[in-house]
């Protein structure tokens, strides 16, 4: 983003690409995929690099709000300083926080998820997909939290994974109904409290039920519990996010 306005250019979208698509050595692979889609179809974004710090999610759903004002501020500045009007990101926990309670801070911005941006590009006609690779095969679809349940966005996944030619089958509690992966609300980096089964397993359970090929999410802390899931019940189904599927679809 630096780089842009040296330039007295900007972006057509600022990818904030977050701690998980940062850090997180499988998350980086979905990072890839997205940012590899997108250098193909033209789409110039720019992303804010050693500028980006965490967008305070979990500490505020973990109850310390005065840590979570400090981060927000401190990427609000940085934001507002760019002039940044658009913003596209892989994580929802990042789309929820930033695109709903950012705004009271002073950060008001369009904010959306890479699946609706994706299905944007593709109504446009930028984005063409081509399915064939996935013919014959079944995909099951997660829905993550921060996107369904919270901000009531079902369809952008689904329509773009309907491109792919495969099967798409829905879990039992799939969309409104759809089970957290027990990641959410910052127990993603807290070992789970002592019951029955660990929800992500029950949540895993639920999607191989479906005998899916491919268990497609739209979020990286889903795809860690639900990859972890597949490890526990020794299955060989994949875990990948759509950006994923996408990019292999177009041999990126």
């Amino acid at each position: 983003m630096a780089e842009y306005t040296a330039e007295g250019k900007s972006p057509e979208v600022l990818f904030w690409v977050g701690c998980a698509g940062s850090f997180d050595d499988r998350a980086k692979k979905i990072t890839r995929a997205f940012c590899k889609i997108l250098d193909k179809i033209g789409v110039e974004f720019a992303v804010l690099g050693p500028e980006e710090s965490c967008t305070g999610d979990p500490a505020k759903r973990a109850g310390n709000e005065f840590v979570f004002q400090m981060m927000a501020m401190t990427n609000i500045e940085i934001l507002n300083a760019y002039e940044v009007k658009k913003i596209v990101t892989a994580c929802p926990h990042c789309f929820n926080i930033i695109k709903n309670e950012y705004p009271e801070l002073g950060g008001v911005y369009e904010v959306v998820h890479h699946t609706q941006f994706l299905k944007q590009l593709m109504q446009e006609g930028r984005l063409k997909i081509e399915g064939g690779k996935f013919e014959g095969k079944k995909i099951t679809f997660h829905d993550p939290c921060y996107l369904g349940r919270a901000n009531g966005e079902y369809e952008a996944p689904r329509n773009l994974l309907q491109k792919l030619d495969a099967e798409l089958v829905e879990m039992k509690r799939c969309k409104s109904n759809g089970l957290c992966c027990g990641a959410g609300g910052a127990q993603m980096f807290k070992e789970p409290e002592k019951g029955r089964k660990d929800i992500n397993v029950e949540r895993t359970e639920e999607a191989l039920a479906e005998n899916p090929n491919i268990i497609a999410t739209g979020c990286p802390f889903c795809m860690t519990m639900m990859t972890d899931g597949v490890k526990h019940v020794n299955s060989d189904v994949q875990v990948k996010d759509i950006a994923e599927l996408i990019a292999e679809a177009e041999d990126l």
